[in-house]
């Protein structure tokens, strides 16, 4: 078989900015295949990264996280040689990023460190700065494959350190599109225009190229993917992790992180990292005044006949009730019609006998004359006594001991 002059380049995942790298390279004039998880319908695509390795002399990887990271490199561990140069670009835990190179160097292959910054605009562009770390060599002859997307090499040093300068500028970034988040909800509750803060920003020495790129989309409410939320996410936890492996309290990092971990649980995890705005615009339907919505809920009201506030009402209301006539029979009100008698020392007010000859006939539904008038007279003075008049006032009833 005739050997092979032209290297070519290889892209494991190709997700918003993995995408936009191949189509990078291919405009450089690299020749380029490419491999993802889930199969894409695009040039070049193979069916697994030991297939890539074996077509490919570089190979970049963009994939998500740490265990994405050293499972395709394992995929690939057959296939690899001295020929090859793996270029790892996730943003993961220092020392899974260190595991990854001893599996490579295993092989004889070399291995590249070089996590990056840039969004979706920036990989479109060819403007990613790409923090790498590793054998000179190595990264001398990588440079023409990471020159093709990006406008910046910052070479770091040793394999882990340049992840931990990724995660500390991802810090950054974290905290000041929440702050960025905060200081657009102060001015929208406060009635300010978002066009006043807009301004007042792009002539503050705080403003930067993100924020002047997130808050259109803010106060838009766009939240397409840049830099996707579960990413951020992710590196917020690693951050806080290695600061509590170094005993380092991150207030501001755990506080962003907190923030993203709220929404990711809303079901935002998709979307653009600077979707916390929603914690301060939520997309609710606020309730009309009808509604009268209570944080707990409402007693009943209570019945007049309840808000009796003193012995005295009570003696007045009781006298009230016994002694109004019924609207059928309207009798002088010099003579009060008395259906039963108090005795003194039940009496809460002195009360005038009843005058007999106005009593009514009785009904058919009155008491027998077989009953003694003795037991009549003790019905009647039950039914009568204050305590008894009292319940039925609170409860509601009518003071009239039939009810009425």
């Amino acid at each position: 078989m005739a050997r092979r002059t032209r290297k070519n380049v290889g892209v494991l995942g190709l997700g918003i900015i993995g995408s936009r790298v191949a189509e990078n390279l291919r405009e450089r004039g690299f020749h380029v295949f490419v491999w993802n998880r889930n199969p894409r319908p695009v040039p070049n695509f193979v069916g697994a990264p030991a297939e890539l390795a074996e077509m490919c002399d570089y190979i970049q990887i963009f994939v998500s996280d740490d265990d994405a990271l050293l499972d395709v490199i394992r995929q690939m561990a057959p296939a690899l040689g001295p020929r090859h140069i793996v270029i790892a670009h996730p943003t993961v835990a220092p020392y899974s990023m260190r595991t990854a190179a001893e599996l490579v160097e295993r092989r004889g292959a070399r291995f590249v460190e070089a996590p990056f910054t840039g969004s979706k605009m920036g990989a479109e562009k060819g403007e990613l700065v790409f923090y790498v770390a590793g054998d000179e060599v190595a990264l001398r002859e990588a440079r023409p494959i990471l020159e093709a997307s990006s406008k910046e090499i910052i070479e770091m040093g040793e394999i882990g350190q340049a992840t931990v300068v990724k995660l500390a500028t991802n810090i950054v970034t974290s905290a000041s599109v929440q702050a960025l988040a905060e200081g657009l909800a102060l001015i929208n509750h406060a009635g300010i225009p978002a066009e006043k803060f807009v301004a007042a920003l792009q002539n503050n020495a705080s403003n930067s190229k993100t924020l002047s790129m997130k808050l259109p989309k803010m106060i838009e409410n766009n939240f397409e993917p840049h830099f996707a939320l579960k990413h951020m996410l992710k590196d917020m936890k690693i951050a806080s992790q290695l600061g509590l492996s170094h005993h380092l309290e991150l207030a501001v990092t755990t506080a962003a992180r907190d923030r993203l971990l709220e929404q990711e649980q809303r079901g935002y995890a998709e979307e653009d990292f600077s979707v916390i705005a929603r914690k301060y615009f939520p997309e609710v339907v606020f309730p009309t005044v009808e509604q009268d919505l209570e944080l707990f809920e409402k007693p009943p009201p209570i019945e007049p006949a309840a808000t009796i506030s003193s012995m005295g009402e009570v003696a007045a209301a009781v006298q009230e009730a016994d002694l109004t006539p019924p609207a059928a029979e309207p009798l002088p009100e010099t003579q009060p019609v008395a259906e039963q008698q108090l005795s003194p020392t039940e009496s809460f007010a002195p009360m005038e006998p009843a005058n007999q000859a106005n009593r009514p006939e009785p009904s058919p539904t009155e008491p027998t004359p077989a009953e003694s008038p003795e037991a009549q007279s003790e019905q009647s003075a039950a039914a009568s006594s204050p305590m008894d008049l009292l319940a039925k006032l609170l409860r509601g009833e009518g003071a009239r001991p039939d009810g009425s």
